[in-house]
């Protein structure tokens, strides 16, 4: 089933973020190596596709997991977590309808 995974920055977190993306993207990779992955990105922090020093507030992601459990796991185990970039982490089952 398809999940998406909702995390929302805290305030000023690009440094942290661009401090760990790579490790961020490879686990993304993963999951479109396996054909687990139908979208993943950033949200600007103000209208424009790059936002400069105003940088994000949050990411998206919707992914194919065996459950809702396992969602959360892959969810809690981000480099985004650790690092303290997401204030917070929503994982929903996500139905895709188009």
């Amino acid at each position: 089933m398809l999940y998406m995974i909702v995390g929302k920055d805290v305030e000023n977190s690009l440094e942290r973020r661009l401090e760990v993306r790579p490790q961020h993207l490879a686990r993304l990779e993963a999951l479109k190596e396996a054909g687990r992955l139908v979208l993943a990105g950033p949200n600007p922090a103000i209208d424009s596709a790059d936002p400069g020093q105003a940088g994000f507030s949050g990411s998206l992601i919707v992914a194919e997991f065996d459950s809702l459990q396992s969602a959360q796991e892959w969810a809690s185990t981000d480099p985004y977590q650790a690092a303290g970039v997401y204030a917070s982490v929503e994982v929903k089952p996500f139905k895709k309808v188009f």
